[in-house]
């Protein structure tokens, strides 16, 4: 399951870069069409919408994925060990049942509703468009389903990434490291010669 979720990842971010590259492009050329040419384009204003949703949930999934997101855990790193493992695991149980529930049965809901409802001038339907739900739920369950797991069997569930602060931190401390071993190699007495060659010398 962990070279799947590299995996996933790894696919998440290259389509988070992709989706808001192109984001930026539509709406450039919304604003140039608009304000410059003063005939703004029928098509982007419902293609930056739809692209923005889609990136908005691909772009939580990668978050999740990567266990980055915010999370208050003032109560669970106070608690005790078995209290805090059976906190880590209710909250990863809440997270797949929001998912299965909330993001792929109410997900799919929506787009069975909305399949159908057609945009003039636009080839994709509303439920185009709400079918970003379903499929983020998909991949936020599968996540969280391991992350459950891993909780069960009394791994840490630490963040993938380090955050800038954390790599500066561990710098300055291997930075200190080298420094203190340093001094204490230049502080050590140079041995005596022992043998009469090593005394002429």
């Amino acid at each position: 399951m962990w070279t799947i979720r590299q995996g996933l990842l790894s696919a998440l971010k290259l389509l988070c870069i992709v989706l808001f590259s192109v984001l930026v492009l539509v709406v450039v050329w919304q604003v140039f069409t608009r304000q410059v040419l003063g005939d703004p384009s029928p098509w982007t204003t419902v293609t930056a919408q739809y692209m923005f949703v889609w990136l908005s949930l691909f772009a939580a999934t990668l978050v999740f994925g990567e266990r980055g997101h915010i999370a208050v855990d003032v109560l669970a790193q106070r608690a005790p060990g078995a209290v805090r493992q059976v906190l880590v695991v209710a909250v990863q149980a809440c997270t797949l049942a929001f998912a299965v529930l909330a993001m792929i049965w109410g997900g799919l809901r929506g787009v069975s509703m909305s399949w159908d409802q057609v945009i003039p001038g636009f080839p994709f339907t509303v439920g185009h468009m709400y079918l970003a739900l379903p499929v983020a739920g998909v991949m936020i369950a599968f996540l969280a389903l391991e992350d459950l797991l891993l909780a069960v069997r009394g791994d840490e569930l630490a963040p993938l990434e380090e955050t800038d602060d954390e790599a500066a931190e561990r710098a300055g401390a291997a930075a200190a490291a080298a420094v203190t071993q340093g001094s204490q190699e230049s502080s050590l007495p140079e041995a005596e010669p022992t043998t009469d060659t090593e005394k002429e010398r």
